[in-house]
């Protein structure tokens, strides 16, 4: 396995850890001809899990100012919410072209929207291609305004006004068809930070055309994602991934962590698992579940088989870093990296499109 950093310097976290993956990860990046990209905020790193040369796994970080939600859109643009801001990213690449002879993609941003810092969590792009994000801070939907720092798009009916007051804690968010569908929040409360007494069952799952909660109980639900036919989410606080149907959730899998950042590929669920921040996150069922199977919790991503219920892949992280938010696939490419928005890279990378003729 191979720390394919390239010239910028990591934060100084990322360099006290320790990769660790499954003995035919690798393999399966291949055959599914995708690699992944994950966000913590935590080491403030947008990584890529590639393929080197030689057929192991490479790992690509780049800094970037609390990165948190990913989409990836079909025009294969990367679009990730990152502190105060909402980056775009671009491959310049071309088919046939690599740098340092070992990376076939290369995102770099290309339109940054400076929003303030909203606590911005999952990201999605509507059927124009206009960003919706989670305004965390603000109780709502947003997109981008070329003059404000966000336009409010939706808010769910029990938040009484646009304020400054994460009350219920929105974080989640599901897209179907270019629309907002389903979003998560850690409960409905409607005072500021309100949500925090509500973490063990004051979750819900709002159906955002409706407004109407159509799952509660739950404890600090994260990434809903519609995938074939099927509502999933993360029940971080009981480490259970699953499916939400007439109302219920019902756990299919329980990993070991606190659970955010969901995506899919075939018959296979890509899951973001964290280390409970314990002094924020103590009195979880997560506890209890961990101690009963004789677990530590992990950080790092595991690959479950949805058929089976089983972990088949997986990529962990020990050490410093502890805590992720976002997960995505990316299809087409072996071995992509980004570039950071403040880094000599970004200065010196010049790329232009071909003159007409």
């Amino acid at each position: 396995m191979s720390d394919g950093n390239g010239p910028e310097a990591a934060p100084e976290a990322a360099e006290q850890v320790e990769y660790s993956v499954s003995a035919g990860l690798a393999q399966r990046l291949a055959r599914d001809g995708i690699s992944l990209a994950f966000t913590s905020y935590q080491s403030g790193l947008l990584y890529f899990i590639g393929r080197n040369a030689g057929g192991g796994i490479n790992v690509h970080q780049a800094a970037m100012p609390k990165p948190m939600g990913l989409c990836l859109d079909p025009n294969g643009v990367l679009t990730m919410t990152a502190g105060y801001q909402i980056m775009r990213f671009e491959n310049v690449l071309e088919p046939d072209q690599r740098i340092n002879d070992a990376f076939d993609a290369c995102y770099v941003p290309r339109l940054v929207h400076v929003t303030g810092n909203l606590d911005a969590h999952d990201v999605g792009l509507d059927q124009n291609g206009e960003v919706v994000f989670v305004n965390t801070r603000y109780n709502c939907l947003a997109t981008t305004s070329s003059r404000h720092s966000f336009t409010p798009v939706w808010r769910p009916s029990f938040i009484s006004a646009l304020v400054d007051e994460d009350r219920c804690h929105l974080n989640g968010l599901a897209m179907q068809d270019g629309r907002p569908r389903y979003a998560t929040a850690v409960s409905r409360s409607d005072t500021i930070d309100g949500w925090r007494d509500r973490r063990a069952d004051g979750g819900i799952v709002i159906d955002i055309v409706s407004d109407e909660i159509i799952c509660d109980g739950l404890s600090m639900p994260h990434s809903p994602r519609l995938h074939n036919g099927e509502l999933w989410l993360l029940n971080a606080g009981t480490g259970e991934l699953g499916v939400v149907a007439d109302g219920v959730f019902e756990p299919r899998v329980f990993c070991p962590g606190f659970l955010r950042g969901l995506a899919f590929h075939g018959n296979c669920a890509f899951v973001g698992l964290s280390k409970p921040r314990y002094k924020r996150f103590e009195g979880l069922a997560l506890d209890q579940r961990l101690r009963e199977a004789d677990s530590e919790p992990w950080c790092g991503v595991q690959i479950i088989d949805l058929t089976s219920g089983s972990c088949v892949d997986w990529f962990r992280i020990d050490g410093k870093i502890g805590e992720l938010y976002d997960v995505e696939i990316i299809p087409g490419f072996a071995c992509p990296m980004a570039v950071a928005p403040a880094s000599a890279e970004a200065a010196g990378l010049i790329t232009f499109a071909a003159p007409e003729d």
